[in-house]
């Protein structure tokens, strides 16, 4: 009894310190605050059930991202067709006006990128992790995130057309 009170705790601890990194990952991939908010919940109740094994086995922090793109990844091939969004939710508001328009124009841009080519770009430049780590957390090959990146960046330059040049700045 006492083991499973101190992991409720352990993951209590994890959840609170990792949620907004989780839902930063979740809003990026996925372009939707209320859709995000359901991916980082869903990784958590998934983690949260297998947290006791998980422990002993791999970084909880890796497995949590793992999760949450599997989830992403799900829901995506799933194509709900019965939901339709009515609005876009207001971004928070940012420093300057054309800090905020730059941040909604890439938002957008990676909203259009195919879901593993968004995660593979999110991970890579936002969470800034390697390729090799970028490819465990996808569950395809290094080359496979490669080639992902590539066509994601090309597609995102296509998109942004003059805004690229304010991004690099």
């Amino acid at each position: 009894m006492a083991d499973r009170a101190e992991d409720c705790e352990e993951f209590r601890e994890f959840a609170a310190a990792r949620a907004s990194q989780l839902f930063r990952i979740a809003y990026l991939v996925c372009g939707d605050w209320h859709e995000a908010q359901d991916l980082v919940q869903t990784t958590l109740a998934k983690l949260f059930v297998a947290w006791h094994r998980m422990q002993r086995t791999q970084s909880p922090d890796a497995y949590a991202r793992k999760v949450l793109l599997n989830a992403y990844l799900s829901q995506r091939r799933l194509k709900r067709a019965s939901e339709t969004p009515v609005a876009d939710p207001a971004e928070p508001t940012a420093a300057t006006a054309d800090d905020a328009d730059l941040r909604l124009t890439l938002v957008a841009a990676l909203r259009s990128l195919p879901p593993r080519s968004r995660a593979v770009v999110v991970l890579r430049y936002i969470d800034d992790h390697s390729i090799e780590a970028t490819a465990e957390a996808l569950g395809i090959s290094p080359a496979a995130v490669k080639s992902l990146n590539t066509r994601g960046l090309a597609q995102l330059r296509d998109l942004l057309g003059a805004d690229s040049e304010s991004l690099r700045h």
